[in-house]
């Protein structure tokens, strides 16, 4: 595995997984707020729907300690960025304060060397969700400038709905539909399957 992927696929393990660094990731502090108006579960892609669109077949399996209802913020490693790049290790950073629902997936296929996870951020309303989508660009622009920023961010990219970021050979997309959040991420499949990946959650998303 080459220093951008291992470095990528770092990230993307330590910001939804509560084990990798043994005592420094847990939880965000506080339970969510009430339910939201959408069923962050009901939009989230099945086992069987994603092993189909990753062509990795019985080989993409659920990391059982990486399939939560909760925010995850790895403080010590969160603690060595720049202040902006903290939403590549810490949900709350990601997501913002505002979420109600939420549940995230990470999948994995070893023969491949790859990872990939689906998560969905439910809010009260779309004027939350938005605001959180727009601080969540202004971080990744800003975190771009920061010296970590080639190393966390690389190539990005937002428009009115989508975000996405291209760090080595690993990436993340984020797109605000409704009251949801998005996130894609992933480390060792195609560009192509994220998106297909996506434009699955996002038609499940009412509205």
């Amino acid at each position: 595995m080459s220093r951008p992927l291992l470095v990528c696929a770092v990230a993307l393990l330590a910001a939804a997984c509560t084990r990798v660094v043994e005592g420094a990731a847990a939880p965000a502090s506080g339970p969510l707020g009430g339910p939201s108006g959408v069923d962050v579960d009901a939009i989230l892609l099945d086992q069987s729907r994603m092993r189909a669109i990753t062509g990795a077949g019985n080989d993409l399996t659920i990391i059982p300690s990486m399939d939560g209802k909760q925010l995850v913020d790895v403080d010590s490693l969160a603690a060595t960025v720049p202040a902006p790049c903290r939403f590549v290790y810490a949900d709350t950073a990601a997501f913002g304060p505002d979420v109600e629902q939420f549940h995230k997936t990470t999948f994995q296929a070893p023969p491949k060397g790859a990872l990939i996870s689906e998560g969905a951020a439910g809010y009260r309303d779309a004027g939350a969700a938005r605001r959180s989508f727009d601080t969540l660009v202004a971080s990744v622009d800003d975190c771009a400038a920061t010296s970590a920023g080639r190393l966390l961010v690389g190539e990005h990219s937002a428009d009115e709905d989508s975000l996405r970021t291209r760090p080595g050979e690993c990436g993340r997309d984020y797109r605000v539909k409704s009251m949801v959040l998005l996130e894609v991420t992933y480390c060792g499949f195609p560009e192509s399957v994220p998106d297909i990946v996506m434009t699955n959650i996002t038609a499940k998303v009412p509205g």
